[in-house]
């Protein structure tokens, strides 16, 4: 197993590159490209030729030059079935809109998970049965965009009209269709006043005969990616976790934490380890379905409050069940990671300017409007557009304390992470 330290040297390396050219990017020209072809393969990657540095998306190309009208045209010159794998049943809502939007197009969808996306993907490019046109994925480790982006399966696509009204740091690791994230939940009926916690430190918060504040209900955190890598970049960030417990008790963190039965080195004195640790040892009680989690809230009093970490999209059941439940926003040192769902081209497809076309479609088209959009606007989904408007939301993304995720930072020290919790997990006397 790799040393925890050569991991952080490596992500201070790969940082350090970021910053060196953290820009858009346009395409080379032609006569830039005298490098090597290993290095002309990896400039979706983030190898400007021009320059000889290392940067990450926005990556731009002739294609994202390109009007719908333009790529209508020339769709229809191409195979003008496009075939979309998609992570979300709502994508195919979108199959009789963009049809009639664009007559001689044929859209078909097929549902499928995250892994079954990216592994139909390769056995394709492996066999040169290019089925695919674009892909929809989901990454929030650095696995997609390490392991999978660099195989010339994936192909950017970065519409730069439609990305002048994203935020970069959206546009670090693809083409976002839209954000979600995990939130913790409280009770409105047992807190009336507004959410009790402002920190995360807070959620672990012990009472002064020792016994702990809050009932905690969440999935398993070693077996959700998502919620794994937010303690990973607790780590990464350990200086505005430290911070964070001092502005909330108004002392230093003392730290507890014990890595001595690691095979790798741990950073002494940590903050986002600590949590880790204190978090490992707390008492939670794990529940696999979203509804249920937030039911075990509702379910709750003032007297023994709780609180779960669950899908924001779970904040429906308020409406559609009656629940006492709300979104703890804006937590030290922040409340969320943003999950962002991204689309790509598949690499050889036999429809790209139709494949561009639906992509810019399901993503609001040039002025936002687009019917694609429809059927992901809900409670617990996020447009990156700025200038979409979010009528769903009980708070708008400017609003949760969220942040972008850092993928590569994530990546670097994802595995140690999952090792250490849990090993500590299982030395939790309590959940035994």
């Amino acid at each position: 197993m790799k040393k925890f330290s050569a991991l952080l040297l490596a992500l201070s390396m790969v940082l350090s590159l970021a910053a060196c050219g953290g820009k858009s990017t346009d395409q080379p020209s032609d006569d830039s490209q005298s490098g090597s072809e290993a290095a002309a393969s990896d400039l979706h990657l983030g190898y400007d030729l021009n320059t000889g540095e290392n940067y990450y998306g926005p990556y731009y190309d002739d294609w994202s030059e390109k009007t719908d009208d333009e790529l209508y045209e020339e769709a229809l010159t191409e195979d003008t079935t496009i075939n979309v794998y998609a992570t979300s049943s709502k994508m195919m809502k979108v199959e009789e809109s963009f049809e009639e939007t664009y007559p001689g197009l044929d859209l078909v969808v097929f549902d499928l998970d995250n892994d079954e996306v990216l592994s139909k993907a390769k056995i394709e490019h492996d066999t040169g049965n290019i089925t695919a046109d674009v892909l929809q994925t989901k990454d929030v480790n650095g696995n997609v965009f390490h392991e999978w982006y660099n195989q010339d399966i994936l192909e950017p696509y970065f519409p730069k009209d439609i990305c002048s009204h994203i935020d970069e740091e959206n546009l670090k690791y693809g083409y976002p269709l839209y954000a979600s994230q995990s939130m913790w939940f409280y009770n409105t009926a047992a807190f009336p006043d507004g959410q009790p916690i402002h920190s995360w430190w807070e959620i672990i918060e012990k009472k002064d005969d020792g016994t702990q504040k809050y009932h905690l209900f969440t999935k398993e955190i070693g077996q959700e990616s998502a919620y794994l890598s937010l303690f990973a970049s607790f780590i990464n960030n350990a200086d505005e976790m430290a911070q964070s417990y001092k502005d909330t008790y108004g002392k230093d963190l003392e730290y507890t934490y014990d890595a001595s039965d690691f095979n790798f080195e741990v950073p002494e004195k940590n903050a986002g380890v600590e949590y880790l640790w204190r978090f490992s040892q707390a008492e939670m009680t794990f529940i696999g379905d979203g509804d249920e989690l937030v039911l075990a809230v509702h379910n709750s009093t003032a007297d023994e409050p709780a609180l779960c970490l669950a899908s924001a999209g779970k904040i429906g059941n308020r409406d559609e069940s009656g629940y006492n439940i709300a979104w703890c926003l804006n937590l030290e040192p922040y409340t969320a990671l943003l999950n962002l769902e991204s689309l790509f081209i598949a690499k050889g497809t036999n429809s790209p300017a139709g494949a561009r076309l639906f992509v810019r479609y399901i993503t609001g088209g040039a002025d936002g409007q687009s019917e694609g959009m429809k059927p992901f606007k809900k409670e617990g989904n996020w447009p990156v557009r700025d200038d979409v408007e979010d009528k769903k939301n009980p708070a708008k993304l400017s609003e949760l304390g969220a942040r972008a995720n850092d993928l590569s930072a994530i990546y670097y020290i994802y595995p140690d992470v999952q090792d250490m919790w849990t090993y500590w997990l299982s030395k939790n006397p309590k959940m035994k």
